[in-house]
């Protein structure tokens, strides 16, 4: 993890000839450890940086008391 800006987004740098999916697996990891939901993997190896930049989403739930369970009478 090489940044993590306002502690919500994490960011991670690269600068590479291709962009294989590991390291969008790699920033999930780092999202899902960081209980983070959002993060930016950038690759400063291209020629215009806005290609560069891809958004990666967590589905992470950030807060677990917020959570519940609905169950029916029938248990369905």
């Amino acid at each position: 993890m090489d940044l993590v800006v306002e502690d919500a987004v994490v960011v991670e740098l690269k600068a590479t000839e291709e962009m294989p999916p590991l390291y969008s697996a790699q920033l999930l990891t780092y999202l899902k450890s960081a209980q983070k939901r959002v993060g930016l993997l950038i690759n400063f190896n291209v020629p215009v940086l806005k290609h560069g930049i891809k958004r990666v989403i967590s589905d992470i739930a950030l807060d677990p008391l917020c959570l519940s369970v609905s169950v029916s009478k029938d248990g369905h």
